[in-house]
């Protein structure tokens, strides 16, 4: 089947005075996860590239951060 590419806006919650990943909201265009974004807080527009098949991940691209995200997250995102 190949890789599959997937937009989601990546929520982030504040547990135990730290910021946390939250729900996940997938969006059927990269437009679509930033404009759901953009109109909320603390959370991040993903494009996800993975060969679900090989259980692979080939990347995965920050669109745009909005709100209170981790100062990390880019970094941690990079590492997968």
């Amino acid at each position: 089947m190949g890789a599959k590419t997937t937009f989601v806006g990546q929520t982030f919650i504040i547990e135990r005075k730290r910021l946390v990943p939250g729900d996940r909201e997938v969006a059927p265009t990269e437009n679509g996860a930033v404009k759901k974004a953009e109109a909320m807080s603390g959370i991040a527009a993903l494009k996800i590239v993975a060969d679900d098949e090989a259980g692979k991940l080939e990347s995965a691209t920050i669109l745009g951060q909005f709100g209170e995200v981790p100062d990390d997250f880019a970094e941690s995102s990079q590492g997968s």
